[in-house]
């Protein structure tokens, strides 16, 4: 008796188990199909934004060998890592495979933007930890505007998360800037 109980509780577990990942698949599936344009816009912009912010701090980190910017060009990679995991997730193309540091897909914008803060940062330390405030307020203002057209909770939730390390690492290039 046992054992035939086991043998049916067994199977009922596959069944629930097979069930779970059948809707886990068509909840991303659905998903990926209710995206806005906007929120497919935001998703790659916020990758290659954050993919600027990591690469203009490790040259800056090159420059001027102040441990900030090592700090948060390795926060900024976890921001990036975030991001394509949402673009995974949804089945967007990463705008940033295969580019290099310095380089940018769809963003042209990003491409100048890029330039002109690694020429800025280049003068002083000064200089170089106001590039950082700077790019830490643009993302700031692009990550809430991400969230206010985002629908779905893991994106907003991904953003508030990077958002929340955006005020921290404004505040630390901030705290820099105060001592110098």
């Amino acid at each position: 008796m046992r054992t035939g109980l086991n043998a049916k509780l067994g199977n009922w577990l596959v069944v629930g188990v097979l069930m779970v990942l059948m809707s886990l698949a068509s909840a991303s599936d659905v998903q990926a199909q209710d995206l806005t344009n906007a929120e497919v816009y935001w998703l790659k912009h916020m990758r290659e934004e954050e993919k600027l912010a990591r690469d203009v701090y490790t040259v800056l980190y090159e420059k001027w060998h102040s441990r900030i910017f090592k700090n948060i060009y390795l926060s900024e990679q976890t921001h990036m890592d975030a991001i394509k995991t949402l673009l995974d997730r949804y089945g967007i193309p990463d705008p940033a495979t295969g580019n290099d540091y310095g380089l940018f897909t769809e963003e042209s914008e990003l491409q100048g933007l890029y330039d002109e803060q690694i020429n800025d940062g280049s003068f002083s330390l000064v200089d170089a930890l106001n590039v950082g405030v700077f790019i830490e307020k643009t993302d700031i203002e692009d990550l809430n505007t991400a969230i206010s057209v985002s629908t779905h909770k893991d994106i907003v939730t991904v953003y508030s998360n990077l958002l929340a390390g955006s005020n921290n690492h404004l505040e630390a290039f901030e705290s820099n800037l105060a001592r110098k």
